[in-house]
């Protein structure tokens, strides 16, 4: 599968579903490049977990556009969180990159990195990953299946057996029992969690 049959896919296919296709592609940047293998689907009006849940704002429009872009945030206080928008545009949906694989240029990973304890460390959360590869509000609104992108997704590859769960941190109400992260079975033990089933 290339880039604009995954954006074909994230278009037509609703995000819970089309999630799942982004755990074994590549997420390369100027600093390196990982492999997917953990991420997490939000939908709009009526999904409570999403940012999208009360209508757009100037943070969120990114969700509302076309599918295949990047939806970057600062949260916290510290951290920026990387999303992949999914659906038609004006129906807004993302997916959030949760985990990841480093695949090369590790010593400019681990410079960004300082605290990580092992190379597992250094992409099992998404903070973890925007901090590690240099990713934040620059990278907002950039078409990531424009394979000329600075940050752009490869979808060469795909996991062969998913694991779904319910998301990580919504409060009691608000999706938090929703079964919408995917994990890819043969790479559990890099996700952010590793209570899986």
């Amino acid at each position: 599968m290339d880039g604009e049959e995954l954006r074909k896919r994230l278009t037509l296919l609703p995000v819970e579903e089309s999630a799942a296709m982004l755990l074994g592609a590549r997420l390369v940047t100027p600093v390196g490049s990982c492999q997917i293998v953990e991420v997490e689907a939000y939908s709009g009006s009526q999904d409570p977990g999403s940012h999208a849940f009360r209508g757009e704002t100037p943070r969120n429009r990114a969700m509302f556009g076309p599918s295949g872009h990047l939806y970057t945030y600062f949260v916290y206080g510290s951290s920026w969180m990387l999303n992949l928008t999914a659906g038609p545009a004006g129906v807004p949906a993302a997916i959030l990159i949760r985990a990841a694989i480093p695949l090369d240029n590790l010593d400019a990973v681990r410079l960004n990195r300082p605290r990580a304890k092992s190379i597992r460390d250094l992409a099992n959360g998404p903070g973890k990953i925007c901090a590690a590869y240099g990713i934040g509000a620059a990278e907002y609104g950039l078409d990531a299946l424009d394979p000329d992108s600075r940050v752009h997704i490869l979808p060469d590859k795909q996991a062969r057996e998913v694991i779904a769960t319910p998301r990580i941190g919504l409060a009691v109400g608000k999706g938090h029992e929703t079964p919408w992260r995917f994990v890819d079975a043969g790479a559990a033990q890099w996700a952010s969690r590793r209570s899986l089933p």
